[in-house]
């Protein structure tokens, strides 16, 4: 019985781990800085408005199937893999901020 219980608890754990969303912050500094802190490969540069103003133009579900799939050098996932939608919206609208 004791068994059980500490297995319910791990997977009760190891599920609550990915309710909550992560915040953009958290997201960027994380899987994303490495190529939008300086644009590799085009990527657009974190806080640059400009360059975020077309693509938020396609819409957001549009730039997190994007995301999911990959696109040019961006790997599926764009190296978050434990991200869910939200997180990868989060992040989407962290970086496409200007900085305050």
């Amino acid at each position: 019985m004791k068994k059980l219980l500490a297995m319910t608890a791990v997977a009760a754990l190891t599920l609550s781990a990915n309710v909550f969303a992560q915040t953009g912050e958290e997201v960027y500094n994380k899987a994303c800085t490495i190529c939008h802190s300086m644009g590799v490969a085009g990527a657009p540069k974190v806080n640059d408005v400009a360059a975020w103003e077309p693509r938020l133009a396609q819409g957001i579900d549009t730039l997190i199937s994007t995301v999911k799939v990959g696109k040019t050098a961006m790997p599926p996932g764009g190296m978050c893999m434990d991200c869910t939608d939200e997180d990868y919206k989060n992040a989407i609208e962290f970086m496409s901020k200007e900085k305050s």
